[in-house]
C-alpha cells in the first residue's frame, strides 16, 4: 500500500498499489512522462478530462465505494488514465498513445 501525504493535505481515499502498465512504464524510463503530478490530481479528486456525467459518477464512488477513475490529455498524442478499483487495493496507470497523430 502507498501511503501519500502531500504537504497537509490527506487524500480522498485509499489507493491501494500503485500498477503501470508497459506503456506508462515505457513513457516514465523515456523521460516523457511524470506520472505522480497526474496521480496527486487523481487522489485529490481532480478527475481531469472526464465528461460532468462521469464526475458525478465519481462523486458517488467516494460515498459508496466504487471504481475511481481520471483521465489526463497529457500530450495532444497522449492521453493517461488513472483507474483505482472499488476494493481500493490498486490503482493503475495507463496509457492511451494516438499514433496517428505522432506520425503527423
Amino acid at each position: 500500500m502507498i501511503l501519500v501525504k502531500i504537504g497537509t493535505y490527506e487524500p480522498l481515499f485509499q489507493c491501494g498499489a500503485l500498477v503501470f502498465t508497459t506503456g506508462v512504464d515505457t513513457l516514465v524510463r523515456s523521460g516523457k512522462l511524470d506520472p505522480f503530478h497526474y496521480f496527486t490530481r487523481h487522489i485529490k479528486g481532480d478527475w481531469g478530462d472526464l465528461c460532468e456525467e462521469d464526475h458525478q459518477i465519481n462523486a458517488d464512488a467516494l460515498k459508496d465505494g466504487s471504481r475511481l477513475m481520471s483521465s489526463y490529455q497529457v500530450e495532444p498524442e497522449l492521453k493517461l488514465w488513472i483507474i483505482t478499483e472499488a476494493d481500493r487495493s490498486v490503482t493503475t496507470l495507463l496509457a492511451q498513445l494516438n499514433v496517428s497523430k505522432v506520425r503527423s
